[in-house]
């Protein structure tokens, strides 16, 4: 959540110029009592503002932090964030606090990767699962009982706040989720993160999770690196039933924009991975007569890289066939490397450890990819008039649309 949309900028109004105060004073303080003394204010005011839907008066305050000082802006997106996706409830004259957890889903595939309704046994079972190695004890739990694309989710803090809300009295009550509206259509994707999403319900002040718990703390590294594997083995079936024709791997369950953010990340080599076997299944040629052209894109030509990338055409001929992008977030730095004559890239020294770029060799490497070129210079980011899809750089560094030859099999999908 480290990039806001730009927006014009605005006089802030006085709840944003609070936030504002808040945060910078936050990252100001010196002690952790003075710390906590800025936290009050701040948190009451947005969940005041979460609370009545005012979700531009917080865009404004970050936008104006991500500007001004990003060390408050750090402050005030955390704040913003766990506001959001927990809270407290009173039920029957107790005090509750409630966490929004997302259940991430990788899968990859050569054909459709499925979403939508979760029928009710595979609902029964996966909550069985939850409650068997990664919630507490006295934890209560509601299950949405849909599983959503990342287009699905809910985009804004505001309706992430709201569905906390709903989906802890939920679990209170032990009733079931009742989702409002349509959900958008789905993208089509190669590889693509599917999320259950979970509202866990706790006596306020106790643990959350199993590793939490105070028998478990001793050895809580050990006890969550368990509990991830128990989740993996017992649940990986419940969605491979969900998701027909697709490899899945699970990430452990996580409170809501963490568990988003890592699946975000652990997506991309999939992505590329998941190119390489439909080209070569689909085309009938092996990895080595593929060829990878890497572009780093901002928004602003003279930023920060946002993203690569990567053009993939066939040996012979440089059409690019296929596309895929490899994001940036939050402190990925998308720095150049050093480039061979020929463009090529080499292999870094250790010492200079794994950059996004470096990332992206490795997984090609591993593909089995050996014609690979990066393009030294920095590309707009630019999609098609016609459909939006992303152009991708060609080997002499044209931007072009990702086109599959004419005469590919009929059985075979094209995604973009």
């Amino acid at each position: 959540m480290r990039r806001p949309a730009k927006r014009s900028s605005s006089k802030l109004s006085s709840d944003s110029q609070h936030l504002v105060t808040f945060a910078q004073a936050i990252a100001q303080a010196s002690s952790r009592l003075e710390e906590r003394a800025w936290l009050k204010p701040l948190d009451a005011l947005l969940n005041k503002l979460l609370r009545t839907g005012h979700q531009p008066l917080i865009d404004a305050a970050l936008d104006h932090l991500f500007k001004a000082d990003l060390d408050a802006y750090d402050v005030l997106i955390e704040a913003v964030e766990a506001g959001s996706e927990s809270t407290t409830l009173e039920f029957e004259g107790n005090e509750y606090e409630v966490q929004l957890l997302v259940l991430p889903v990788l899968a990859w595939t050569r054909f459709a990767i499925a979403s939508g309704n979760i029928a009710g046994d595979l609902q029964n079972a996966i909550a069985a699962h939850l409650h068997a190695h990664v919630l507490a004890k006295d934890a209560r739990l509601a299950l949405a009982p849909t599983l959503f694309a990342i287009e699905q989710l809910p985009r804004y803090h505001t309706e992430v706040f709201a569905l906390t809300r709903q989906m802890g009295q939920s679990a209170l009550k032990n009733a079931p989720v009742q989702l409002r509206g349509e959900q958008q259509p789905t993208a089509a994707f190669l590889a693509d993160t599917r999320y259950v999403i979970a509202a866990v319900v706790v006596p306020a002040g106790t643990a959350l999770f199993h590793w939490q718990e105070s028998e478990q703390q001793s050895h809580f590294s050990a006890n969550k690196t368990a509990a991830f594997d128990a989740w993996k083995q017992q649940v990986t079936p419940l969605f491979t039933r969900l998701l027909p024709g697709c490899n899945v791997e699970l990430l452990l369950p996580q409170a809501y924009y963490f568990g988003c953010r890592e699946a975000d990340k652990r997506i991309r080599p999939a992505s590329i991975r998941a190119a390489d076997y439909f080209l070569t299944q689909t085309l009938d040629i092996s990895s080595t007569e593929l060829h990878a052209s890497i572009g780093g894109f901002s928004e602003d030509i003279n930023g920060q890289i946002d993203e690569y990338r990567i053009g993939f055409s066939i040996s012979g001929d440089p059409t690019v066939v296929y596309g895929t992008v490899w994001p940036l977030y939050e402190q990925e730095s998308g720095e150049d490397m050093p480039l061979m004559p020929t463009g090529l890239l080499p292999d870094l020294p250790e010492h200079l450890g794994a950059n996004p770029l470096q990332e992206i060799l490795t997984v090609l490497r591993e593909c089995g990819i050996v014609h690979i070129k990066h393009h030294a210079e920095r590309f707009t980011m630019e999609f098609c008039d016609d459909c939006g899809a992303p152009l991708f750089p060609d080997r002499e560094g044209e931007l072009v649309h990702a086109e599959m030859p004419e005469d590919t099999p009929p059985a075979a999908e094209h995604f973009h």
